[in-house]
């Protein structure tokens, strides 16, 4: 009862009690928790090692520079030499039909012929007043120094003479019109017309293409069409793999407004007709020769102001960048030029040297190094 008394009186006795048991409770968690539990060791910082960047260990490659023929590549179409549309000079009925089409002929083969309507009949009338207006002419001569002619009329009598000589040259002519004949060697495109077909004067009956030879087109640019000239031997291949030479026949001497590039042509013969024309081709037009270097691509590097150049080192084993220019570009290897002739080129551990960083290279042959990166 004095106990209870003296608690009550004194409140602060409580508030002390109770966090005395708390601090039991919380202690006696922790030495159970430290009894069942491994303590996990602190996690270690691992530090990469460092790098020698005194003797930093790299392969070189010891290389002469080669001449190399340069090109320009121009990629165009192929088209047959002359395309020409045939047309009607007369009216008429097609009634017969030489060529199909595809077909290949030489020059003036019929292609098609129109009937004969009244032409014939027409030619012979004319052909008979010229031959009446010939007697009427010898006998007013014959007269006119009698004075039975006067001028007048014998000057009239010839020019109705002429008249009929002219109307007898466009009978023929007209005539000759109905056969419609190949102007050229070439072959037969298309055809617009069938047996039985009614044409006038002026009238597209056929499309005929020289393909003897065909004509590969495409655009080079201003720096590129100062050194090419017309003449020039060319090469070119086509989409379908077959490749040709020939000579360039025509420059442009006005670069095209919209694109700054001037256009060129380079023909190529084509006697037995086997180059396709229409197809996408890949002119290759030499320029010369220069001295460079047979890398591979994986070789090339960029500096810090993005200029591509290759790694090589120096007599005393530091590095240099050297600014390069691709001279040719092939499947697995590019030409490069601004190298020495004479270089040491870096071939293995050129991504992590430095310019002017001090290597320690071990030398291979050219025909077994292998441009890449250590892995």
């Amino acid at each position: 009862m004095k106990l209870a008394s003296a608690i009550s009186s004194r409140p602060w006795i409580i508030s002390l009690l109770i966090g005395l048991a708390l601090v039991a409770w919380l202690a006696s968690g922790m030495i159970g928790r430290s009894l069942d539990e491994t303590p996990t060791p602190a996690v270690a910082r691992v530090t990469a090692p460092q790098i020698d960047l005194e003797a930093l260990p790299v392969q070189v490659r010891a290389q002469e520079a080669e001449l190399v023929g340069q090109w320009v590549t121009v990629f165009g179409r192929s088209a047959p030499a002359r395309t020409v549309e045939l047309r009607a000079e007369t009216d008429g009925r097609v009634e017969y039909i030489g060529l199909g089409r595809g077909e290949r002929a030489g020059e003036g083969k019929a292609l098609l012929r129109l009937d004969l309507r009244d032409r014939a009949a027409r030619l012979a009338q004319v052909e008979a007043e010229i031959r009446l207006h010939e007697e009427a002419l010898r006998g007013q001569l014959s007269l006119r120094e009698s004075g039975f002619v006067s001028r007048t009329q014998l000057a009239e009598t010839e020019a109705r003479l002429e008249a009929s000589r002219a109307e007898l040259t466009r009978a023929e002519l007209d005539l000759a019109n109905r056969e419609i004949r190949t102007p050229f060697t070439g072959v037969l495109l298309d055809r617009f017309v069938e047996i039985g077909d009614f044409v006038r004067a002026g009238d597209v009956v056929a499309t005929w293409v020289d393909n003897t030879s065909i004509i590969v087109t495409g655009s080079v640019t201003e720096r590129e069409a100062g050194g090419l000239s017309v003449g020039a031997a060319a090469s070119a291949k086509l989409i379908t793999g077959q490749e040709a030479r020939g000579v360039i026949r025509f420059i442009a001497p006005v670069a095209e407004e919209a694109t700054r590039t001037f256009r060129i042509e380079l023909e190529i013969p084509n006697p037995d007709g086997r180059l396709p024309s229409g197809v996408t081709a890949e002119m290759r037009i030499p320029v010369g020769e220069r001295l460079a270097h047979r890398l591979a691509p994986s070789l090339l590097t960029l500096d810090s102001d993005g200029r591509i150049g290759v790694k090589t080192i120096n007599d005393d084993y530091e590095v240099v960048f050297n600014e390069v220019e691709i001279v040719r570009s092939e499947a697995a290897h590019v030409w490069v030029a601004g190298l020495p002739k004479a270089a040491n080129v870096i071939v293995v551990g050129q991504g992590f040297a430095s310019t002017g960083q001090r290597v320690a290279p071990s030398w291979v042959e050219p025909d077994t190094a292998l441009a890449e990166r250590p892995q």
